[in-house]
């Protein structure tokens, strides 16, 4: 088997292969395949002053058949205890969604969920106890999966599904089209829901410790939004100020406007330090 790393006709017999793989039997199909993810450890500055800027140790790598689109981290995996766990599922262009099982020794499992129509947007982990995983596409769904690869429930939407986050009891789903919905979990039923006045938007999120506050990506502006009081400006679309509980003395315009420069394309805070990762096309 021959790799060249320049194309040329057939006729263009004056070139040679760059590199040879010697193979014991004839070749009949070739093709690259680069997709993986690949399960690291990392320690920054603030953590040991010894690393300089970050330390990154591979883990494990993992082979995936498509290249990952996004992924989640299960709140079961674990490093610090024996046995070791790690555990995350992902999805990808052929609208599957997999979970990822591994103990970083001999155990390795991969399960794949089928039932999303269209391209999936987000997906996380139930933030507990992590035995359950929404997922959220453009088919105007959002489905709920248990580790067995089940899907226990749908919610269906009025429009593409971009993000969505979960609390112990409630499910907070962001539409493309700018309306942001909560779900009770118990009921099945959708509880409140917020429009962001334009669109689109790109992504939301929801505050783990403090349930009353969210924000959204939406155009180009970056909107923080208190869900017990607010208001939309009357003069101004791209306005939206939010004031804290009843019963406190201060409150805050909490609209942020932001210039979008490239294209990010995931994102991810870590746990205990002030600092944020992000990829770009």
């Amino acid at each position: 088997m021959n790799i060249t790393k320049n194309t040329f006709s057939m006729e263009d017999s004056g070139r040679g292969a760059s590199y040879t793989v010697p193979c014991d039997d004839y070749v009949h199909v070739v093709e690259f395949r680069s997709q993986y993810v690949v399960v690291g450890t990392c320690r920054f500055q603030e953590e040991d002053m010894e690393v300089e800027e970050v330390e990154f140790t591979t883990l494990r790598v993992f082979h995936h058949a498509l290249r990952v689109n996004c992924l989640a981290w299960s709140p079961e995996s674990q490093l610090d205890k024996r046995p070791q766990l790690i555990r995350f599922c992902t999805a990808a262009a052929d609208r599957k969604v997999r979970l990822l099982t591994s103990d970083l020794q001999n155990q390795h499992e991969v399960k794949v969920m089928e039932g999303h129509t269209s391209y999936i947007n987000h997906l996380v982990f139930e933030p507990t106890e992590g035995k359950q995983m929404p997922s959220v596409s453009e088919d105007h769904t959002c489905r709920v999966w248990d580790l067995e690869g089940n899907e226990s429930t749908t919610f269906r939407l009025r429009s593409p599904d971009v993000s969505v986050c979960w609390h112990p009891e409630d499910l907070m789903v962001s539409e493309k089209k700018g309306t942001i919905r909560f779900y009770d979990l118990v009921t099945q039923q959708a509880i409140l829901s917020l429009d962001c006045g334009q669109s689109p938007l790109m992504s939301a999120d929801w505050c783990l410790a403090d349930t009353i506050k969210g924000g959204a990506v939406t155009g180009s502006d970056w909107v923080i939004w208190d869900i017990t009081r607010s208001r939309w400006s009357r003069v101004s679309e791209n306005l939206f100020s939010t004031t804290g509980c009843p019963g406190k003395i201060s409150s805050q315009l909490l609209v942020h406007h932001l210039p979008v420069i490239g294209s990010a394309t995931v994102g991810a805070g870590h746990r205990s330090l002030p600092l944020c990762v992000i990829g770009e096309m």
